[in-house]
This record gives C-alpha cells, structure tokens and sequence, in this order.
C-alpha cells in the first residue's frame, strides 16, 4: 500500500514508522518542520495517574495499553534510531494542599499508589515546603520527548520512509469508487501525492482539514536552572496547578491552558504565574535562573477524547485529539491505527471519528 501521512509529530511518525514496517510506502508531509509541533512543546510525561483521574473506561483503557508498551518500545526506538530516549521511572508526587484534599487522595491509592505524609513527602522531595503529603505513584515514567521526536523521524527514514518539511496539504483528492467517492491523494502548493489511504494527523491543525472537530489549546511552560544540578527533585512533582520535571539539568514547569487560537506567543503573565506556582511548593525555586519559556498547541476534541480511524470519507483516515496525552498515548496510536488503515484493526467506538458526523445529521 502507498500511504500519505499529514503530520510529522510523534503521532504520524509512529503511525507512518509501523507502516513501513509492514512493508507499505510511506510519505509524510508537514506543514512545516518535523516533531516541531505540540511534540517538542510538552514535557514527555507518561502521566497515568494524574492526567486520567477522571478518564473515561475507553480513555483509561488506551493508556494502560500505551503504558504497557511503554518499554518496549522505547528500546526498539533506541536500538532501530541510535538515540536515547531518556526514558525514567523516578515516580510522581501528587501533592496534597491540606488535609482534606488528602483525604480525597485516599480512594486512589490503589495498584501500588500510595498516601504519604508530610514527612515521607520530604523525603523523597526535599525542596517541599509546607505540604501535608501527597499521592506517590512510584512507577510514574516520563520520556525527553524532544529527543522521542528526533528519534522517530530518524528510525522511520531508515525503514525507507520519506518526509517533506513545509509541504502544507492544500486539498485532498477525490475519485470515483464504488459506493460513491474516494480520497485517493494530497494537494500540496508544490505537487500532488497519491495514495492507497491517506492519514491526518496535524495535531492542532487537524481541525482546518474535512470538517474535523479539533481545536488548539495553547499552553505555555518555562524551565529553571537551579545553581546545583543535584538539587532538582528526583520524581515529577504536581500540586498548586503545575507539574515540575527534571530534565537534563533544569526543571521543567507547566503548563497553562487557554483556548487562543493558533497563537504560540509566550506571555509574561504565564511566565510567572508558572514560576510562582512552582516557588510555593518548593519555595527555592524562586531564585533559580529562568532558562527557556515556550509555548505549544494541544489538539482537542468536544469530549476531550482522540479520533482514531476512518472518517465519513472512504479512503481517509484521522489520528487526532490527544490533548494532553499525545506521549503516553504514541505507542498504541502508533500500532492500532497502522492495523486499522491496513484493514486489521476495529474502530473503538468512543474514538471514532463519525461519532460527531450525527451531531451534525
């Protein structure tokens, strides 16, 4: 089969990587440069216990999937690419804002979660400062999603894979078939690319293709330089709104939310309101060096859950809406829909794209 992928982010990567493995031809096309989307804006969590607290059966049952694949994948990645992945199992920290809300953590202590007090809190983050305790998930994982992004585009052009930077899908082509039309291939402003089946997977710009129901969330992160590498905290830590991950020397903290359109500018009020939301739960912070300030764009859906699979046009498939779980999600996104567009696979129907088809009916 000849496949022609929109979007060269870990989502088409992956999809487009199983493929040619499958012995397909594949071609991605990107708006403009590979993995520089919402992939190289986050901040690689494999985020299973704080992202999906009130996941859905459906939602919940990808990601434990995704997270069971986790490590195989990875050291397939590593060996078929050359490039480390930095993938850690430091553990998460939840943090509690009193007693109370620790008190509500109990019921998710479950499946090796635990409570734990102030002090054991302190304990395996010293730079806490007043904390009541917290949820400690102690096989949270997280991944230098950057160099996840570098690391697929290079293990999927070894398997012969081709990918064009800056070639924007204009229009999709169309032929007759048997029960009406077909996508048969992309328009870009610089040439025409026929396929067998066509997959978007623009990420936040999925939504200005067919009609799709997605739109961009803008989210903004910084990252700190603390005076002594040794002073980062081990595990990722949550709490006052903000997540904090350690990441080759600095500590990465995020991330707003805010429906702005397709601007990525980063603001000065995101700087520090992420700045002094980290100062108040590990108060030295407030006098480490600002490193880096950036801005990404999530892909959203109207309920918040991927699109995975056909689209009410033959021939045309979707691989969208993973907000904000596009890294956790990667590895099972990557094989079921590389199943379902070679006619292996079924639809989930909580992800399918013609679920917002009868809204529209």
């Amino acid at each position: 089969m000849n496949i022609v992928i929109i979007g060269a982010g870990v989502a088409g990567l992956g999809i487009g990587w199983r493929l040619q493995q499958a012995g397909c031809t594949v071609t991605i096309l990107d708006r403009s440069q590979p993995v520089l989307g919402a992939t190289w804006a986050a901040a690689g969590m494999l985020a299973m216990t704080a992202e999906l607290e009130d996941a859905g059966d459906a939602e919940r049952a990808l990601a434990l999937r995704a997270h069971a694949l986790w490590p195989a994948f990875a050291a397939e990645l590593e060996e078929a690419s050359g490039r480390t992945l930095y993938l850690s199992t430091s553990g998460a920290l939840l943090l509690a804002a009193d007693g109370a809300e620790l008190e509500a953590m109990r019921p998710r202590a479950v499946d090796g979660l635990r409570i734990v007090a102030a002090d054991e809190a302190r304990n395996l983050v010293p730079l806490l400062g007043s904390a009541a305790g917290g949820l400690w998930s102690p096989q949270e994982a997280h991944v230098d999603n950057r160099a996840l992004g570098e690391a697929l585009a290079i293990a999927f052009l070894k398997a012969g894979g081709t990918i064009l930077p800056n070639e924007a899908a204009v229009r999709f082509e169309v032929k007759d078939a048997p029960g009406g039309k077909r996508v048969c291939g992309v328009q870009t402003p610089y040439g025409r690319y026929q396929g067998d089946a066509v997959l978007i997977a623009a990420g936040a710009w999925t939504g200005l293709l067919d009609d799709i129901p997605i739109v961009p969330v803008k989210g903004e992160m910084i990252a700190l330089q603390p005076p002594d590498p040794s002073l980062l905290p081990g595990p990722v830590v949550w709490g006052e709104g903000v997540y904090c991950v350690p990441r080759h020397g600095r500590l990465l903290v995020g991330a707003t939310v805010q429906e702005a359109g397709f601007d990525t500018s980063p603001t000065s009020e995101a700087r520090d309101h992420l700045w002094s939301r980290a100062a108040r739960l590990m108060p030295a912070v407030a006098d480490w060096t600002l490193a880096d300030h950036w801005a990404g764009l999530r892909p959203k859906s109207p309920d918040g859950l991927p699109l995975l699979g056909p689209t009410r046009d033959a021939g045309l498939f979707v691989a969208g809406g993973q907000y904000r779980n596009g890294i956790l999600f990667a590895p099972a996104i990557a094989q079921e829909m590389a199943d379902l567009i070679l006619g292996k696979g079924q639809v989930i129907p909580q992800f399918d794209p013609r679920r917002f088809d009868k809204e529209k009916s």
